[in-house]
C-alpha cells in the first residue's frame, strides 16, 4: 500500500552525488599518476589504476575526452619499448664492432703463430 506518502530520497541522491565525485577523483588521481610516471594513458591503464570500470570511463564524456586527448598526445612520443629497442640496436652495433675487432686481432695472431711454426719447423729440419 504505497498510497500518496511522500518519499524521502534526498539521502540517496546525496550519496549518489558523493559517490560520483569520489569516482571522478579516483580517475583524476590515476591519470595524474600515469602522467608523472610517464606511463601509457589509455582506458585500460586508467581503469586498472583507478579501480573504475572501463564502461564508466567510456560513458563519462568529460573523462573519455580527456583520456582520448592524452592518448593522442602520447602517440607522437616514443614509447618505452621503442626507446629500449633503439638502445638495443645501438648496443648491438657496439658489440658487433668489438667482436669484429677481436676477430681481426685473433686472425693476426694465428697468422703470426703459423709463420713462427714454419720458421721453427725449418730450423728443426736443418738441425737434423
Amino acid at each position: 500500500m504505497l498510497g500518496d506518502h511522500p518519499r524521502n530520497s534526498d539521502g540517496l541522491k546525496a550519496y549518489s552525488k558523493q559517490k560520483q565525485f569520489e569516482t571522478a577523483k579516483k580517475v583524476d588521481e590515476a591519470i595524474t599518476l600515469l602522467i608523472k610516471e610517464k606511463g601509457s594513458i589509455n582506458f585500460n591503464c586508467v581503469s586498472k589504476r583507478s579501480g573504475v570500470s572501463k564502461t564508466y570511463l567510456y560513458e563519462n564524456l568529460v573523462i573519455r575526452e580527456r583520456i582520448e586527448a592524452l592518448r593522442q598526445q602520447q602517440q607522437g612520443l616514443p614509447s618505452r619499448k621503442h626507446i629500449k629497442k633503439e638502445m638495443t640496436n645501438s648496443n648491438k652495433d657496439v658489440l658487433l664492432a668489438a667482436k669484429n675487432k677481436r676477430i681481426k686481432v685473433l686472425e693476426d695472431e694465428v697468422k703470426h703463430l703459423k709463420d713462427q711454426l714454419k720458421k721453427l719447423g725449418g730450423e728443426l729440419y736443418d738441425s737434423i
